[in-house]
């Protein structure tokens, strides 16, 4: 119950995201400046960045449903390729805006890593799958996808830093780093503790196993 009701929050959260990226491709209106001047000097690849980072975020969120990933397998690989490819582009095109970012040297080398950590992560946990290393594959794209959640984490605490009074470019070097971070600290721990879990049952299913050939 708990963790359909957090997918379906997650899931939520990403259609919306997904909903305000298409938003800043065809309403120029709405845009922040930040991101109009990236659309300024670099119109198609400020684009590419959008429009794959919006794919990415919903398919990825669709990939982390357990009884839908089952049920529908072949559903489950064509949103893993649309996944992998789209983050291929909107990745090479999220490291060209980094470099390229307004805010200095901190705000480029922070989007410049996540956008670094979102391909290599992808790509090790496509490759993983083609040599069918299932659980491999699954770490990985937690890994992955915790990045891809910084689409979410970034406006979350865009709209929090305005709340609290703070300056966009106070906050815009901070934010570079805090928005996809901690996303893998979380993913790590949750993947540490799925692996604890997996070798406490298996000892104690040992155990039950070694403590019947003994009975009989």
């Amino acid at each position: 119950m708990i963790k359909n009701t957090l997918w379906g929050l997650m899931t939520l959260l990403t259609i919306l995201v997904a909903l305000y990226a298409i938003g800043l491709l065809f309403a120029p209106d709405i845009r922040p400046p930040f991101v109009q001047n990236l659309f300024t000097h670099f119109p198609k690849v400020t684009t590419i960045h959008f429009l794959g980072g919006g794919v990415a975020i919903v398919a990825g969120a669709f990939q982390f449903n357990a009884s839908l990933r089952m049920k529908y397998r072949s559903l489950h690989k064509l949103l893993g390729r649309f996944y992998v490819v789209s983050i291929l582009f909107s990745g090479i095109a999220g490291l060209i805006l980094a470099i390229n970012s307004v805010g200095g040297i901190y705000v480029q080398a922070g989007f410049g890593l996540m956008a670094t950590f979102w391909l290599v992560t992808t790509i090790n946990a496509y490759q993983l799958i083609r040599k069918g290393k299932v659980s491999s594959h699954e770490s990985w794209m937690v890994r992955s996808y915790a990045v891809t959640l910084a689409g979410v984490t970034l406006r979350l605490y865009l709209g929090l830093s305005v709340v609290l009074g703070i300056k966009f470019f106070d906050a815009y070097p901070v934010l570079a780093w805090l928005c996809w971070v901690p996303n893998l600290f979380i993913a790590e721990l949750l993947l540490r503790f799925k692996r604890n879990k997996t070798t406490a049952i298996n000892k104690r299913t040992l155990l039950e196993s070694d403590e019947g050939v003994v009975g009989e």
